[in-house]
This record gives structure tokens, sequence and C-alpha cells, in this order.
């Protein structure tokens, strides 16, 4: 019930590009959010959620987060985990298209699960380091070996509790962090202040699911908040975080 009032006030509040006066935001919607072109990435990202749907295995799952509000605490089926828990159709190919248009050289995703965003950020960018890091061993090597399989290269897998493992990641800076784990207020606000200084001026912070409780909400609105943060653009299911210091402190809620 909660993320349901919470999208009919998103939907009241929420507009499209046109009344965007700054350039940086408004070529950000026009050209990427609202981008209609048919990427052949798009064709291999239905087609490896296929595969992941269409899956036998049975993992054995640790979960150092906050669950899932749908699946079995320790053992899930991938098929179930790929229609439920793993990212969407929609979110994967948005992530591709954010990835290809500021084209990241140096990523950093919190919370593989089944490799679905972990596959967007590689196919948008072949040549680019991406960090992954997952809780669970079995589901980081269910999906190392899945996405091995799909060619990929580029990736980096790490496993651990986040708070653990962050610390000990080598990078000393990230182009793009996607918050994919762990859906809690004090969790996100903590691993959002730990990464900040993995940041430069045009480095881009995105969070996944930032209306799935009251509380991610409201971690949601402490990182808008943030001195360190200059615009950020509300999508509902996706919140997008930018520090860049020419830019006037704003805030958005645009319609996806």
């Amino acid at each position: 019930m909660y993320q349901i009032k919470e999208y009919i006030k998103f939907l009241l509040n929420s507009t499209n590009q046109h009344g965007v006066h700054s350039p940086f935001v408004y070529n950000f919607i026009t050209k990427c959010l609202y981008d209609k072109t048919a990427y052949e990435a798009y064709t291999k990202l239905l087609d490896y959620k296929k595969t992941l749907e269409n899956s036998k295995t049975i993992l054995q799952i640790t979960d150092f987060g906050e669950g899932s509000k749908t699946l079995d605490a320790h053992k899930r089926r991938v098929s179930k985990m790929a229609k439920t828990s793993s990212s969407s159709k929609k979110d994967a190919q948005l992530l591709f298209r954010v990835s290809k248009y500021f084209d990241f050289k140096n990523s950093l995703e919190l919370g593989t699960s089944l490799g679905m965003g972990t596959y967007a950020l590689s196919l948008a960018n072949s040549n680019a380091t991406i960090t992954t890091i997952e809780g669970c061993p079995n589901t980081s090597a269910f999906a190392k070996s899945q996405l091995e399989n799909q060619g990929v290269k580029n990736v980096e897998f790490l496993i651990g509790n986040f708070n653990d493992t962050i610390p000990n990641i080598k990078n000393n800076q990230f182009d793009f962090i996607y918050f994919d784990g762990h859906h809690n207020k004090q969790a996100t606000i903590q691993y959002f202040e730990t990464l900040l200084p993995k940041t430069h001026n045009e480095t881009v912070f995105v969070f996944d699911d930032i209306y799935w409780s009251k509380g991610m909400t409201e971690a949601w609105e402490y990182i808008k908040n943030h001195n360190a943060v200059t615009v950020t653009v509300d999508g509902f299911h996706l919140g997008f975080v930018f520090f860049r210091k020419e830019q006037e402190k704003e805030h958005f809620k645009i319609r996806l």
C-alpha cells in the first residue's frame, strides 16, 4: 500500500522535460532517459533474462540485506528470482542507456543478484571496468558463470557483506555507483557516505527502489539534501544523483 500511495503522489508531482531549464538535465532527460533507439544490446538483455527465467537452478541463499518480500529466505529458484527480484527489462535498458550516455569508464554495483544490471553496464562499454559486490556466494558464482557464458570479461566479482567489502575496494574513484542491495534506511545512508570520497565532479549515483519502504524514501530525502549533492532526478523506481559543482541545487521528478 505504501508504494501505491507514493506512486500516486509521484504521478501528481512529476513531469517530463518541459520546464527543465538546466541544459545538462534537459539533455540527460531527452537524450538518455527518453532515448527511443532500439539498441542491439536490448535483444541481448532480453535473451539473458529469458535464460534466467527458464533456469532450473535452485540457489542456497545468504542474505545480508532486507530480504525479499516475495521469495523464500533460504532457497530460491533462479527462475522466480529473475521474475521478481532481478532488474526488470526496463531498468536494465535504462542502466545501459545511462552508462552509454555518460561513457562510464569505472563503475561499481552494490548487489549483483543474477547479473542483469551488471550485464547492462558491460554491454554499454566493453572497455569499462566494472566492480560488482554480492553478499551471497552462490548467487555471485551463478551470475559470474552466466555472464562468462555471454562473453563478459570486464567485470570483477566481489563477495561479502557491503560493510566489510566496500572499505577494501582498491579503486580510489568511480564514475558510476549503482546502489541495488540492502534496502534499508540506515544502511543506504551509510553506504552513500562511505562512498562519497570515491566520487569526482562527474560521478553519477543511482539508487534502486527509493520508494521500497518509508525508510528508503527517508534515506532518499537525506541524500537529496546532502551538501555534496547538487542535482537529483527522481524516476520513482530509480533515483539519480549528481555532484556537479557548476549546477544549481535542484530536484526533479521525471516520469520514465
